[in-house]
């Protein structure tokens, strides 16, 4: 009997053991396969496909298009997106990519598969024992567009948030076998504009599925609902409200938190209060006291913390865990301050650009990489144009210190009694919700560049509204415009040296190079300016990189531009036309910086972009890649030299110069460091470009927070210079990393006496023709005379183009700067890089292009002017050729007028003519004087 009753003993003490080692889980991922079924006549809701099985299968999170979902791309595909050039449709050239089999569209990347419409998808779940009775959540992370949920046949709900999770209630689930049936449709629920990032296949793609976390959680009779933490940086503190739901019973329900850091490190003593019966609904507000040793959260201190809570009540406990940080982010005059420090945003728009995937990356390694690349390169701050990223990005950004501008997703007419215009307040309440306790999250907008009569108003009453729910963001209307009176800041499009529309007549290409302007007088004076989309700078495209696309978006437009260039006989010539139009992008974008910088009282930037935008035509604007990758031209550091915290500069009222002149320029610096820095030596050089020093200044100064802090003159006779010389001015912050530096050039106020000058024509007239076939030289000279199908027309400038001339609708200038051989002897006196640098600038003012096409395909100029890559052309500035007997030199730059008052081109006449008297000038190109004749 004693040992039957043990024998029990045992047995019972091992059933407990194993039922308290199978404790009912909390939550159950819905990852994996899926039934799917396409719907694209929008019939399922009428046949019930919610009560029948689905013919195929894919695995969810993910999107239906990266499973090879979809239809194939044709002339008939419904695009999510403006055409603005619609050539493709129509165009000779453009024939063979509209067959099939061959389709590839210039306007953007091209998915493999494309879909817009409702999709089906369907799982049967095993609802755990334990769960009944209980409040269980399905959350859908991240959703392409509405969603409607069906269990067991039966309509749940429909939700239509485009930026944050889709969360549906389900109470009296029991436990066993259940049918949950999805309906994602990925049309425009509203209109919030078919440009707009957030749903636009220009970028992202216009995607469907679910991306993010997919999952049930059973929760207990009390539960939070939300949390919302308002940090006091003076105290310290962080004012936590908490949202419960459910039921609470007396004395046994109770809310308690502890901050922690990133890695679990408690911060400052917990907190804990009762939850009393009746009052559930009713926020729970408590203070934390981080304590002294509490760092605050800036791009320089990013001290990012984690605040656990948990609810505890008879039927279990509830917990969560949220990101916040001490951080006071607001605009103080015409600056923002971050914790009462002023701070210059130094931004890039990150416009839903995910290549591999068509859609936002949800887990953190990509994110650190954006914004690891953007730190890299100087920036501080990411505007997220006409979309909100996931939560991924918001906790990066909180560990690395990155200030983020987030919008709700649109880009679209506001304030007509449109359906959007409630749907965007309401996606704006969920997106401050989720997101609203990230210390990253400093600015919102209603998203980007609105259409509407009404717009002011509406967009103003939306201001006014986000202030009241929560002062932990700054608030402005729009990406762009419109200027409303009660915003906190202004995004403005003006504060940048080119503009849409703008063309030739902006300040890089109708005035000589200098660096002494700023833009004082555009910026208002009641509230800090933003200047919008700065930059938009152009380069030749990156053929190497096609090879990256290995996912559900390929590079056709790129491989469009590859085989035309090819087709002009110039396949060799992509790399040197990247890389020269690569230093002259990079030359534009310091120019837009550095004016920037030096606009005093001036609030930031946001460039378009630090990397590509591979839509809208395909505006290849970055210095970067899509992937985040350099492309070979400008690296992270020197790039950082003119885009930083801390950045020397130099007012030029010019940047060549005559060796009868002194140079005579002011030295500032910007500096929105971490703290002052007092007593900071500043050492400016003054050397050749082989680094042989010629000039050394040393200034001691304080360096307090701000911009336009003088430093001192630089002065410098230039008589010593008997020949043309390109210089580098350079000025560096000793024991530091803070440099910058900028060319100037130096050329003889006399020119060299050349006693026998070659023939100089603008015709291959008669007298031309005798000369060349008597085996003279003749230099001729074209600008003014090239007929516009051989160039005429084309509008060159010095600066590269702005955006792309697709979707400009040929916006000037067509080219993109120079690209030659530097050390080629027709170019001896004329000190160069083989790239378009300032010297360049008077030349590629007053220059027409020539097209060569019709030359032999092994034919080059000695001075390419790289073409825009939706033409192609082999256009040349400078070329030699033996013709007869003689020898030829051409140039289509203007080199006989008002030579007096340009410098540059003065030199550069010089420095062919030498050429032209030297033995050195022997042509090894031939061409017949009827391939000649092309001048008016």
């Amino acid at each position: 009997m004693k040992l039957r009753n043990s024998v029990l003993f045992l047995m019972s003490i091992g059933l407990l053991s194993l039922m308290s080692c199978r404790r009912v889980p909390a939550e159950l991922s819905l990852a994996g396969e899926w039934q799917f079924a396409l719907d694209p006549e929008d019939i399922g809701v009428k046949q019930e496909w919610q009560n029948k099985e689905l013919g195929e299968t894919l695995c969810l999170p993910g999107s239906l298009q990266e499973q090879g979902k979809g239809e194939d791309v044709s002339l008939d595909t419904k695009w999510t997106g403006q055409i603005v050039d619609s050539s493709w449709y129509k165009a000779p050239e453009y024939a063979k990519y509209r067959q099939a089999g061959n389709i590839k569209v210039p306007f953007w990347l091209n998915p493999d598969k494309h879909y817009v419409g409702a999709a089906w998808y369907r799982k049967k779940v095993n609802v755990p024992s334990g769960w009944e009775n209980r409040p269980i959540i399905l959350d859908l992370e991240r959703t392409h567009w509405e969603t409607t949920l069906f269990l067991d046949g039966k309509k749940v709900g429909s939700q239509n948030s485009l930026q944050t999770p889709h969360r549906y209630l389900l109470n009296g689930l029991k436990a066993g076998e259940h049918t949950f049936t999805l309906r994602v449709d990925n049309r425009l629920y509203v209109d919030v504009g078919m440009n707009a990032h957030s749903v636009s296949d220009h970028t992202q793609s216009n995607w469907n599925g679910i991306i993010g976390e997919m999952k049930l959680s059973a929760k207990p009779s009390l539960y939070i609902e939300s949390v919302q933490i308002f940090p006091d940086i003076k105290k310290k503190q962080a004012q936590v409200k908490i949202q419960l739901k459910g039921s609470a019973e007396a004395g046994a329900s109770t809310v308690s938190l502890q901050a922690v850091t990133f890695d679990g490190k408690p911060v400052g003593n917990p907190v804990q209060s009762a939850v009393e019966p009746g009052k559930e609904n009713e926020p729970v507000e408590l203070v934390v006291d981080m304590g002294e040793e509490a760092g605050l959260w800036s791009e320089h201190t990013p001290n990012a913390y984690k605040m656990n809570v948990s609810v505890r009540s008879s039927g279990g406990t509830d917990k969560a865990c949220y990101d916040f940080g001490l951080r006071e982010f607001k605009a103080n005059g015409t600056r923002f301050e971050v914790n009462g420090q002023p701070v210059f945003l130094r931004g890039t728009l990150e416009c839903c650009i995910f290549p591999l995937t068509g859609y936002p990356a949800m887990q953190p390694d990509y994110w650190a990489k954006i914004y690891r690349t953007c730190k890299e390169y100087g920036l501080n701050h990411v505007r997220f144009h006409s979309w909100c990223p996931p939560e991924a990005a918001f906790h990066v950004a909180d560990s690395m210190g990155i200030y983020l501008q987030v919008e709700c997703g649109a880009w679209a007419e506001v304030g007509s009694g449109k359906p959007q215009d409630q749907w965007l307040k309401e996606e704006s309440d969920r997106i401050l919700k989720e997101y609203g306790n990230h210390p990253s999250f400093c600015m919102m907008v209603y998203g980007n560049e609105p259409a509407g009569a009404d717009q002011v108003a509406y967009l103003s009453g939306l201001v006014d509204y986000w202030k009241s729910k929560d002062s932990r963001h700054v608030y402005s209307s729009a990406g762009g415009w419109p200027y409303v009176g009660n915003a906190d800041y202004w995004n403005a499009p003006n504060p940048r040296i080119q503009a849409w529309g703008a063309g030739l007549r902006s300040i890089i290409n109708r005035e000589a190079p200098r660096t002494d302007y700023d833009f004082a007088g555009i910026i208002r004076q009641d509230m800090p300016t933003v200047s919008h989309e700065i930059g938009q700078w152009c380069v030749y495209p990156n053929f190497k990189e096609i090879e990256k696309y290995t996912g559900v978006l390929k590079a056709k437009n790129l491989e469009i531009f590859r085989e035309t260039l090819a087709e002009k006989g110039m396949a060799d010539m992509g790399e040197k036309f990247l890389y020269a139009s690569g230093r002259l992008q990079t030359l534009c974008y310091k120019a837009d910086i550095e004016a920037a910088l030096r606009t005093p009282g001036f609030a930031g930037f946001q460039l378009l972009d630090l990397h590509d935008f591979p839509g809208q035509g395909t505006a290849l604007v970055g210095v970067l890649d899509p992937f985040w990758d350099d492309k070979g031209y400008v690296t992270g550091k020197e790039y950082s030299t003119f885009c930083n915290g801390t950045v020397p500069l130099i007012r030029f009222p010019k940047m060549v110069w005559l060796n009868n002149e002194v140079l005579e320029v002011p030295l500032e610096i910007a500096h929105f460091g971490e703290k002052a820095m007092p007593g900071a030596t500043i050492r400016l050089c003054i050397s050749t470009m082989d680094d042989e020093l010629l000039e050394q200044r040393s200034f001691t100064c304080d360096l307090p927070l701000g911009n336009c802090i003088p430093v001192g003159t630089a002065r410098c006779d230039l008589s010593r210079f008997k020949e043309p010389v390109q210089l580098l001015v350079s000025a560096q912050v000793e024991n530091t990393d803070i440099r910058n530096q900028w060319h100037i050039w130096v050329y003889p106020a006399e020119k060299k006496a050349i006693d026998k000058l070659p023939y100089i024509t603008t015709r291959l007239d008669k007298t031309a023709q005798d000369k060349l076939n008597n085996g003279e030289s003749v230099l001729l000279l074209t600008y003014g005379t090239v007929p516009p199908e051989k160039g005429g027309d084309i509008a060159v400038g010095f600066s590269s183009i702005f955006w792309n001339t697709a979707w400009t609708r040929g916006q000037a200038p067509h080219t993109l700067g120079v690209c030659c051989d530097a050390k080629h002897p027709a170019l001896a006196a004329f000190p160069n890089e083989g790239v378009s640098d300032y010297q360049w600038w008077d030349l590629m003012s007053r220059c027409d292009a020539m097209i060569l096409d019709d030359y032999p395909d092994g034919f080059r100029p000695i001075v390419h002017i790289v073409d825009d890559w939706f033409t192609n052309r082999k256009l040349g500035m400078l070329y030699e050729a033996r013709v007869g007997k003689g020898k030829l030199l051409v140039c289509s730059a203007d080199l006989q007028n008002d030579l007096a008052s340009r410098p540059a081109a003065a030199q550069f006449r010089q420095s062919l003519l030498e050429y032209m008297m030297s033995g050195q000038f022997n042509p090894a190109q031939a061409l017949e004087v009827k391939d000649l004749l092309y001048t008016k």
